[in-house]
């Protein structure tokens, strides 16, 4: 078989062995793992992650992570309800923890509902509705299977062509393997711009569940200057796996005029 027609013949076979289709947006993106199978790495590594980190012992920091959280979980709850989609969040633990690391401006959401705020971030957030924005962001990542899509891309890239058999027969084995890289960055720039519009939908996402919850989406564009402030000038975008700062904020400006129609409806 010729390359090209292997070339198509693999894309073929990938596309009858699975699409979703992401909540909101309405993107089309590759799934070759069950979401089952994501969801067991996804506890194992989160459960690996809190052995290895210190949780926050500040009651009144810890209970705002979990409050903004369940708020925001029950946004998504009751919008995958309205759209016939709560079979999505079958095999979902919510969990919410707020980790002691003033050094790590970071948050994270896995697939199955499992989150957590690291206490770097907290002054940049400032407050309840800014921690929103950041939560609403990372289980936004979750809800619309990023982790599933990296996996399943880099199965494809991995294994494509002559061993597509590999992706096909033996799924669980190839997203074993490189499970380790979901969360990373990648091997190339092909990758690094698949991640930037995987952050610039959960932005879209994020902005939703967190009107849903009751946070005002217009919060969003004051915590990314902040961010933009403290992060200074940044990666060049072309390099990055996030969208610039600049591209960030414009995005966000042009989702909010939906995003408040939520926000005034719930």
């Amino acid at each position: 078989m010729s390359m090209f027609k292997n070339a198509l013949f693999t894309l073929a076979v990938l596309l009858m062995v699975g699409c979703t289709t992401v909540p909101i947006t309405g993107r089309r993106q590759l799934s070759l793992v069950s979401d089952q199978e994501v969801i067991a790495m996804s506890f194992q590594a989160y459960n690996e992650t809190l052995k290895q980190s210190k949780l926050s012992t500040n009651a009144s920091q810890t209970a705002m992570v979990k409050r903004v959280g369940q708020r925001i979980q029950g946004a998504v709850e009751r919008y995958m309800a309205q759209n016939g989609l709560s079979s999505q969040l079958e095999g979902y633990q919510w969990e919410f923890n707020l980790i002691d690391d003033p050094n790590q401006q970071n948050a994270f959401a896995m697939a199955g509902g499992k989150t957590a705020v690291y206490t770097g971030i907290l002054p940049i957030t400032q407050n309840e509705t800014g921690l929103a924005v950041v939560m609403g962001h990372e289980i936004a990542h979750a809800i619309a299977k990023h982790s599933n899509e990296r996996i399943s891309q880099q199965m494809a890239q991995q294994y494509g062509g002559a061993a597509l058999g590999a992706v096909v027969g033996a799924r669980s084995a190839a997203a074993q393997e490189i499970a380790n890289t979901v969360y990373g960055i990648g091997t190339g720039v092909g990758l690094l711009k698949y991640g930037r519009d995987q952050e610039s939908e959960a932005d879209h996402l994020g902005l939703i569940f967190m009107a849903m919850a009751g946070y005002n989406p217009e919060s969003a564009v004051d915590f990314w200057q902040r961010m933009a402030a403290a992060g200074g000038g940044g990666t060049p975008e072309f390099l990055s796996t996030h969208p610039s700062n600049e591209t960030r904020i414009r995005n966000i400006q042009n989702h909010l005029p939906e995003a408040k129609k939520y926000y005034a409806a719930r």
